[in-house]
């Protein structure tokens, strides 16, 4: 499987975020190491790792549109 690996800039730069508010607010709240970013060579550069986001971001919004029905199923709106 095919990686792509990002900088804090590019990752802001494809997302449409600020570069401060991914190192401020995201990583670590939403954005783990070792899920979505690493730490190569234990530095302290950090590289995102784009799939992983990309399929998380798609599947948390795929669930904020989600209303939970009582027989198990789901409607979305």
């Amino acid at each position: 499987m095919k990686t792509t690996y990002l900088t804090t800039e590019e990752l802001a730069a494809r997302i449409k975020y600020d570069a401060k508010t991914i190192r401020n607010s995201l990583k670590d709240s939403v954005l783990f190491e070792g899920k979505h970013y690493i730490r190569p060579f234990g530095g302290r550069k950090i590289l995102f790792l784009w799939e992983s986001i990309e399929k998380d971001m798609v599947t948390a919004s795929k669930h904020a549109l989600s209303i939970p029905m009582a027989g198990g199923g789901v409607i979305h709106g």
